[in-house]
């Protein structure tokens, strides 16, 4: 069907191209319409001048500077404690899980790329245990018993660290039972 139409208007595109509308014709129809549609027209031509924009964009960035300092002032007030001072063997602890249980999230990462579902399980639990790290993290500046608090966060992540020991047996204990079944299947 439209190609048939096609080659009609093909065809007679001459005779198309004859009929144009006459020189007044938007003129006139312009004419007749009613003064709402004019008033509309020129409501329309709204424009700002240099000088608002440009109070709107200092506005804007003076909103977001404050926002960031303010932003970086918080950030600061929450991690203003020095571990060592508080207690030095538990600050070295502390740096010791928090830099085991980096390593081991990347093992386990890199251990479950087969398996993103099983990383997904895997990760919202430690996701959780990591959440009451870092609010323990930020009461520590308020708490009267920093030691405490300090302990409570070391134990912790040695509970974090557990989780992901035995996460990654499990996640070793699978791939065992899969090379097992492949050989048996090649067996057969």
């Amino acid at each position: 069907m439209s190609k048939r139409l096609e080659d009609f208007i093909k065809a007679n595109r001459e005779e198309f191209d004859e009929l144009e509308p006459r020189a007044g014709l938007w003129d006139q129809i312009e004419s007749r319409l009613p003064a709402q549609f004019e008033e509309v027209k020129k409501t329309e031509k709204k424009t700002f001048s240099l000088g608002f924009v440009m109070r709107v964009a200092a506005s804007v960035i003076v909103v977001m500077s404050i926002s960031f300092v303010l932003y970086l002032h918080t950030e600061k007030r929450g991690s203003n404690v020095n571990l060592a001072a508080i207690n030095p063997e538990y600050a070295k602890q502390q740096v010791h899980y928090t830099s085991l249980i980096t390593t081991k999230r990347t093992e386990l990462k890199t251990l479950t790329k087969g398996d993103p579902q099983l990383y997904a399980e895997f990760n919202a639990e430690i996701t959780k245990m990591d959440s009451t790290y870092k609010k323990l993290n930020k009461d520590i500046a308020t708490s009267p018993d920093q030691e405490a608090v300090l302990k409570a966060m070391i134990h912790n992540l040695q509970i974090q660290s557990e989780i992901l020991n035995q996460q990654l047996m499990v996640i070793e204990q699978f791939n065992q039972m899969k090379k097992t079944e492949d050989n048996e299947i090649k067996n057969i």
